[in-house]
Parts: C-alpha cells; structure tokens; sequence
C-alpha cells in the first residue's frame, strides 16, 4: 500500500504542504490546474530556497495579472502574497472594524464559509478534491464558530479567506489525491511558542483556532519562540486524519521539503513529506497473506446522502474497502449495513470516523485472515496518455492484469473519448510489451 509520512518538527502551513508535495514529485500543473480551475486571477510561482542548509521548495500564490514565462523572480513576486504565518483574523457578521480597509481589499468584511463552499464546489475539479478542500474549511469554521460561540455561518474569514488562502487549501488537496495515497501517517506537530497577534489582542501560541483543530493530535512546543503551524496547515492535517507516532516501515520512494517563510538561523522551516511503499516484515504477510480488520455497523436512521459521504471519507483516509448492504432491521425497517476493511494499524482511525460521523452508539471490530496475490504497477504508454497497470501474481505466475482506473478516467477526460476505448489501448499496450519481453 502506498503511504505517506509528516515530518512536522517545524510545524506545518498550507504553503509548505504545497511545497512539500511538489518536493516529493506532485507536478506543478497539477496544482496549476486546481488553482486555475478557481477562477480567482491567481497562479503559482515555485523556487528553491535554503532553510538552514536543507535545498527545499518554496510556492508563491501570486494574484492578479499572469506572469510570462522566463520573468526573474523578482519582477514576478511583487505579485504574491507570501507573508509569514498569521492567526485568523475574522469577524462575526455586523462587528465593527476599528480599522480601515483600502479599496484594493475585495471583500472587506472577508469570505464567509457559505461564499468559500460555493467558489469551491463551482469549480471544475474532482470531486474529491472538492471533498477535502471543503472539509478543511469547514473544520476551521466550525473551530471559529465554537470560539466566539456563533453561527458557523455569521463566521467571515479574513486571512484564511484570502485569495491565497484559499489557493493553498485547493491546490494541496488536488496534490494530495494526485499521491493517491492509501494511508496517511504523521509525527507530533511542533505548535512553535510565544505569543501571536489575532484579531482582538496578543495570545498564546497556538492561537485559538489552530489550538482547536489540533484537539486530540499530539503537540509540543520546542526551539522557537514564533508561531508554527497555521489555521491553514492545521485545518489540512486535520482532514487528513492521519494516524500520529514514528514512521512506519516503509520502501522510500520520494522525499520531499516544503519551505515556510521564515528562515530562522539553526532551525530548518520545513515540512518533510515522505512518499513510499509499505514495508512488510512478516513473511506471511510477504506470500500475500496477512490480517485486515473489519469494522462494521448497521444503520436505519441515517440520510442515505450522509452514509456515501462517510464511506468517502472512509477510503479517503486509507481504508482498504468500503461496502454498504441493505438490510432489514428490527422492526422491519430497512436499513444499510456499513462495512470498512482496513489495516490493523489504521483500524482506531476508522472507528472514530464512523462513530463521529455516523449516527450508529457502537461498532463491531473483529480481525479476518485474508490472502492476496502479489501486486505490482507497470506504467503503460498509450495515444491517451500514461496508465498504470495493476498487476497480481502468485509464486511468479501473472493471473491478473488490469488498468488503473482513475488513470483511465483522467485520460478519457482529456482526450474526448470513451473510458472503455482508454482502458481497451492500455491492455493492448501492456500485453504487446509483455509480448516483446
């Protein structure tokens, strides 16, 4: 299974996931196109930096007029906005500012949630991208709202609901699913320390939104006296889910390093983003059998709408299958019976969100054996683009040979033509190299 590992030693901002992502081989366009798709005049500038001797990347949202290709950095980055970390700065609907805005500041009363979902679900993105963007903005409404004890919806966002912002929320998300990634994985978060600036006088780091979004994950303060992680980074990872402690094993395949800001002496401002393969150890596990752990419940009094968004989140966050059966309850009425297969390890994750989302006081949790054939992928050229092919074998004999279908999807999307006529060239392209070997 593909996983992914958060080094969050330095903390963590939407802008250092982003550079982080494309550290560890997301492409560029991927995030150009997300961040296209908004509709908010606004593009991505990408450079290397040095924090502290560490080569990593640095993504500037620049607004307004498009940059030509081959401009310096210079000319190009009066454009951005590329400030240092900030608190959220926001107002309830009808507060008076005690300062003024310039004209230049469209939506000088901010973003409310209402106007961000619709931007976002307007755009023409994948629908999970979609999914996690809106998510993450509604965990830090919701973290808003409960602070000043008002309506998620009288919350106007400011900073977080800048143009940039918004860019870092969207393009991550797009990056994030580009991974594919099948389990999310992350270290203690170092929240920094000292005191922040917010909207109604100085505080102590994290400032209070960060501090509730983080409820639950592992934190600590240590080596700077600034602050650390933004509303941003901390809404991302908390809709990400990951499941917090050392890195698993796993076969390395990219590293990447997402720059921050600030450029403190003896402190590298990153984010470390590690990409690979899980390392299995057991040599049961390696002829392809091993343990999964199923979790299940059975529902008669929750929205069909709210059961598919949760088995969404459910494979989103690493589940290896999700199923849902009719069945008849007690009482005759007809109900879904809720089914996650997962790893043993991802198994807490899982039955958290399914008792947090789910309307269900309690879940069966048992472990089945289960026995698998090898997998490998094997890219494939074809006249639509690339596709990987997913293959299974046992004892070195290929039994099965199919193409990825979110690869054939997208290159459907892009070409005009039939799923079925991409995923047609794919086989016929793997099976004329395995012909050739």
């Amino acid at each position: 299974m593909r996983i992914a590992y958060l080094d969050c030693f330095a903390g963590i901002s939407g802008d250092m996931l982003l550079g982080a992502l494309v550290d560890a081989g997301v492409p560029l366009g991927v995030l150009q196109d997300a961040t296209a798709k908004l509709k908010l005049g606004a593009s991505l500038q990408v450079e290397k930096v040095d924090r502290s001797g560490i080569a990593s990347t640095k993504v500037h949202v620049m607004e307004g007029e498009e940059v030509a290709d081959g401009g310096s950095f210079e000319h190009q980055a009066r454009h951005t906005h590329s400030h240092q970390p900030q608190t959220q700065h926001l107002h309830r609907t009808g507060h008076a500012h005690e300062h003024p805005h310039t004209p230049e500041q469209a939506h000088a009363h901010g973003r409310s949630l209402t106007v961000i979902r619709g931007l976002i679900e307007s755009a023409a993105l994948d629908a999970t991208v979609k999914r996690t963007a809106v998510r993450a903005f509604e965990l830090l409404g919701g973290s808003e709202a409960k602070i000043h004890n008002v309506p998620v919806d009288q919350i106007h966002f400011h900073e977080v609901g800048a143009v940039d912002a918004i860019v870092d929320i969207v393009a991550a998300s797009a990056g994030i699913h580009h991974l594919k990634i099948g389990a999310w994985y992350s270290s203690p978060v170092n929240v920094g320390g000292g005191m922040v600036q917010c909207a109604h006088g100085l505080f102590p780091v994290p400032a209070p939104a960060t501090a509730d979004l983080l409820r639950g994950f592992p934190t600590y303060s240590a080596h700077i006296e600034k602050e650390l992680v933004t509303p941003t980074g901390a809404a991302l990872l908390r809709a990400l889910a990951p499941q917090f402690g050392p890195q698993p094993a796993m076969r390395v395949e990219q590293i990447g390093y997402g720059a921050g800001t600030r450029n403190p002496r003896d402190f590298p401002n990153v984010l470390r983003l590690t990409v690979g393969e899980t390392a299995d150890t057991d040599s049961v596990k390696q002829r392809g059998a091993g343990t999964v752990t199923v979790i299940e419940t059975a529902l008669d009094d929750l929205s069909p709408q709210v059961i598919a968004y949760v088995a969404e989140q459910a494979l989103a966050a690493g589940a290896l299958d999700v199923m849902l059966t009719p069945v008849v309850m007690k009482k005759g009425r007809p109900g879904t019976l809720l089914t996650v297969l997962s790893e043993p390890e991802a198994a807490d994750a899982m039955t958290r969100l399914i008792l947090r989302e789910t309307s269900t006081l309690g879940v069966r949790v048992r472990q089945d054996q289960r026995i698998c054939l090898d997998r490998r992928q094997v890219a494939v050229a074809t006249e639509f683009g690339e596709v990987r092919m997913k293959i299974g074998s046992r004892d070195g004999e290929e039994w099965n040979a199919a193409p990825e279908f979110e690869d054939c999807k997208a290159a459907a999307a892009r070409s005009g033509v039939a799923l079925k006529q991409v995923q047609q060239a794919a086989i016929a392209a793997y099976r004329k190299g395995a012909a050739a070997r």
